[in-house]
């Protein structure tokens, strides 16, 4: 009597997918979705071209517009952040964590310590390096809205409120809902996937080619302006350190070099270069961390800590659902967050995804929700406590070099600290290389997304095309920095920002498609388990009659 063990059930829809990556254009190296690719080179083309030709008027008609959706629908973008946190912490919780992303016997492709890393450089590594300075010290000067006063604990209990549970829980839900579908469903590891309980074969039609390309234009346009931020901040830094002057043809050059690393990483492959380079980040800052704890006011920070947290956690759900009267603080600061991560997470949570399999759903939130927020936690507290005692003993002085520009608050606050100029030096040394290497693997990360979603969902495409992404980002930035400056910058993040609304709409949209697929799963699932349970009964009988 041969007997079988029961397979999980294979994925029907495999075949569809097949069908979508065969109409690819695979001609000179290339493989990409024809319509996905050409709409969104297009669209792209026409916005540059627009900002390019008036950048100042496009630059202020954005911002107004941002500053009404800011301002009218705080409310909105509140309820639903809350909501895209409480989501993921309800299926971690139930029995929808017992799913493994891949199926009962996928393995994860790596270890935690390479998985951690690339959650957190991809995640918001180089924000951790920017704002670590200067936003608890803007908090800790203004009186916030939430109860009319302010206080260290207070200005940093705000700071984790943006960097912490609220934006990983939106990265955990979108990356969650890709992993799944691609893993366990079969789906192209694209944006249009997510939505086929709703949809059904419509994601491999039109309406699957306008959410891709929605996703494309934000990754392009996020990247493309954190690299020429990332210029101007990396030259702010040198100019600050060393010297070197400040202009469009230093931070060109920049970019250029950035790129170049990018595009080995991209062309290694994520087991290799980007792992690697996101072990280093974490390596690198694990250790500039420490450095500032030993060398800072150590006891201070450790209280301030202390004091913050439990500041956090007692007026969690204050803190959380506060909506302020019209677009003043609130808008300028949490629902400029919130739209932020809102329009940026196609991009991480497509990188989430691509290196989660074999991750129970269980594993997989919890991890996102404590390992890279507590991490900004001590982050955040460590520098923003060494910048609060520095400011006080000189009468603020830091504040004022903060306000005057702000991508030198970190340097300038190490240069403030009372140690030798040498140890000032090493340490601004390996902080100029820490922001250097965060945006490297935010540039490599984004490449191979914006690569997956123009192939149709595709884990591995040509070398060339990879290429060829990582260059695109590079020289949308030099275009933008050479033409328009800061107000083509300024006007094409602010362009990414005010897709949050509607990126918003489509998150609430896709929990409900997520239920509706991981309800069906954890059904399989139980039957799975069952018939191997009756399987290992038959064969252990069989056996011990058969000796």
């Amino acid at each position: 009597m041969k007997i079988k063990k029961p397979i999980f059930e294979v994925n029907k829809l495999k075949h569809k997918t097949r069908k979508l990556h065969e109409r690819n254009f695979n001609r000179l190296g290339f493989d990409l979705h024809p319509s996905v690719s050409l709409i969104s080179a297009i669209l792209i083309l026409i916005f540059i071209g627009i900002t390019l030709f008036n950048p100042t008027a496009t630059n202020a008609y954005l911002i107004g517009l941002q500053r009404k959706i800011t301002g009218n629908l705080n409310w909105f973008f509140v309820i639903s952040v809350n909501i895209f946190l409480l989501f993921p912490i309800f299926l971690m919780i139930s029995k929808f964590g017992e799913i493994r992303l891949g199926g009962p016997k996928a393995k994860p492709e790596y270890s935690n310590f390479a998985w951690y890393s690339m959650l957190i450089s991809a995640g918001m590594g180089i924000g951790l390096v920017f704002f670590g300075v200067a936003e608890p010290l803007f908090h800790v000067n203004t009186i916030l809205p939430h109860n009319n006063s302010t206080s260290q604990a207070q200005a940093l209990a705000t700071t984790f409120l943006h960097w912490g549970l609220h934006p990983w829980g939106i990265y955990s839900l979108i990356s969650l809902a890709l992993a799944f579908f691609a893993y366990n469903r079969g789906l192209p590891l694209s944006l249009r996937s997510v939505f086929y309980p709703i949809l059904k074969d419509r994601v491999f039609g039109k309406i699957g080619d306008i959410i891709d390309i929605t996703a494309v234009i934000s990754c392009l346009f996020g990247l493309a302006t954190s690299l020429g931020y990332g210029a101007q901040q990396i030259n702010s830094g040198l100019n600050y350190l060393f010297g070197i002057p400040q202009g469009t043809k230093i931070q060109v050059f920049i970019i250029v070099i950035i790129t170049l690393i990018a595009t080995l990483s991209v062309v290694s492959g994520i087991g290799k270069g980007v792992r690697i380079l996101s072990e280093l980040n974490i390596k690198m800052a694990g250790l500039f961390l420490i450095v500032i704890l030993i060398l800072g006011p150590t006891l201070f920070i450790f209280r301030s800590f202390g004091n913050s947290i439990g500041y956090y956690l007692n007026n969690f759900f204050e803190l959380s659902f506060f909506s302020e009267n019209g677009s003043g603080w609130q808008g300028s600061w949490t629902i400029f967050y919130w739209t932020w991560w809102i329009s940026w997470s196609p991009f991480v949570g497509m990188f989430i995804a691509r290196v989660s399999k074999g991750r129970t759903i269980r594993e997989f939130i919890f991890a996102i929700l404590i390992i890279p927020v507590l991490l900004s936690f001590i982050w955040f507290t460590t520098f923003g406590a060494t910048a609060f005692y520095q400011n006080a003993i000189t009468g603020g002085e830091l504040l004022k070099a903060v306000n005057t520009d702000t991508s030198t608050a970190l340097f300038a606050m190490i240069q403030g600290m009372d140690i030798s100029n040498i140890l000032k030096t090493i340490i601004s040394i390996i902080g100029t290389f820490l922001v250097i290497s965060f945006f490297v693997t935010s540039s490599d990360s984004g490449s191979l997304v914006v690569d997956n979603l123009t192939s149709g969902g595709k884990l591995n495409s040509p070398i060339l095309q990879r290429i060829f992404w990582a260059l695109t980002e590079g020289a949308i930035a030099i275009s933008l920095l050479i033409s328009g400056g800061n107000e083509a910058l300024n006007a094409l993040q602010t362009g990414v920002i005010l897709s949050g609304l509607p990126f918003t709409i489509i998150l609430l949209i896709m929990m409900y498609s997520l239920y509706l697929g991981l309800k069906t799963d954890l059904h399989k699932l139980k039957e799975y388990r069952e018939e191997s349970l009756i399987f290992d009964i038959i064969t252990t009988h069989i056996d011990v009659n058969n000796p």
